[in-house]
């Protein structure tokens, strides 16, 4: 009976220890992930300010607002 004992011991002593490595490695992970979160943000802010400069520059965002809205009405009459 104590060799079971004695292996149920160290099976738990290896899985706590595991985890706690799998704890370690999360909390190191946070840091990156947030970086990469506001990389995307970033990313995401950028081609809407290009299309912003594009859409004043030009007046092709009014067109194809205008022909949609023009299709939909036609659907609707």
């Amino acid at each position: 009976m104590l060799p079971l004992s004695v292996r149920f011991h160290l099976a738990v002593l290896l899985a706590g220890r595991a985890f706690d490595n799998h704890l370690v490695r999360l909390r190191g992970e946070r840091g990156q992930t947030s970086a990469e979160y506001a990389l995307v943000l970033l990313g995401a802010a950028t081609v809407a300010l290009l299309i912003a400069l594009w859409a004043r520059e030009t007046d092709a965002l009014g067109n194809l607002l205008d022909t949609i809205f023009e299709s939909i009405s036609g659907m609707v009459t």
